[in-house]
C-alpha cells in the first residue's frame, strides 16, 4: 500500500524523522515534472536529470533544516531554477534577453499548481495547432526550426513582411490565450530565445 502525503506539514515532518517512504513519495510525485522544468531550461536530458538528483539528494542530507511550515513544489522549482542559472553562468553567458525568458519561465512556475504547466504546453500546442496554415507553418519554421525571416521568406516564396506579419499573427492569438505567459511558455517549449 502506498502511502500518500495529504500536505506539506505532514511530509516535511516524516522526511525530518528519516522516513525514507517519505522521500520516496518526493521523488514520485515531483521527479518527472521537475525533469521537463528542468529540460526547459537546460535542453539537455541527462545534464536534467543530474541537476535533478541534486535536489533531491541535497533535501534528504539536508532535511533537519527543513522548515515545517514551507511550499515544497515552490522550493523544488525554485532549487532546479537555481541550479540552472548557475549551470549557465558557470558554462554560458547568459545574454540580457536569455534571462527575460528565464524569467518569464520562473514566473509561470510560480504561478503553476500541480497539473497547470503540463495543461499550458498542451494549451500552447492547441492554440499552435489551430492557427490559420500559413501562419502556423511560418511560426514553426521560425520558433521550433530557427529559421530567420530571410530563410522563411526564401523557403515559402512570400516576402520578408509577409513573414513578419504570420509571426506577429501568431504572437497576437497566442498572447490573447496566455498573457504574460506567453514568452515563458515558448520558452518551454522552443528553448532557444535566439528564436523568440
Amino acid at each position: 500500500m502506498r502511502i500518500v502525503y495529504n500536505n506539506d506539514i505532514e511530509l516535511i515532518k516524516a522526511l525530518k524523522e528519516g522516513k525514507e517512504i517519505a522521500y520516496n513519495f518526493l521523488i514520485d510525485s515531483y521527479q518527472q515534472k521537475l525533469h521537463a522544468y528542468a529540460f526547459g531550461l537546460l535542453k539537455d536530458h541527462e545534464l536534467s536529470e543530474d541537476v535533478v538528483q541534486n535536489i533531491f539528494v541535497y533535501i534528504w542530507k539536508n532535511r533537519l533544516n527543513l522548515k515545517d511550515d514551507f511550499s515544497i513544489k515552490n522550493y523544488l522549482y525554485r532549487a532546479i531554477y537555481n541550479e540552472c542559472i548557475d549551470y549557465y553562468r558557470k558554462r554560458k553567458a547568459v545574454t540580457a534577453l536569455e534571462k527575460k525568458y528565464i524569467d518569464a519561465l520562473n514566473h509561470v512556475v510560480e504561478e503553476a499548481d500541480e497539473n497547470s504547466l503540463e495543461k499550458l504546453i498542451a494549451l500552447v500546442k492547441k492554440e499552435i495547432e489551430n492557427l490559420p496554415p500559413k501562419c502556423k507553418k511560418t511560426f514553426i519554421l521560425s520558433k521550433q526550426e530557427g529559421l530567420t525571416n530571410i530563410e522563411i521568406a526564401e523557403y515559402l516564396n512570400i516576402s520578408i513582411k509577409s513573414v513578419e506579419a504570420h509571426i506577429t499573427k501568431a504572437f497576437s492569438i497566442l498572447r490573447k490565450t496566455l498573457g504574460d505567459k506567453t514568452n515563458g511558455v515558448l520558452f518551454l517549449l522552443f528553448g532557444s530565445t535566439k528564436r523568440l
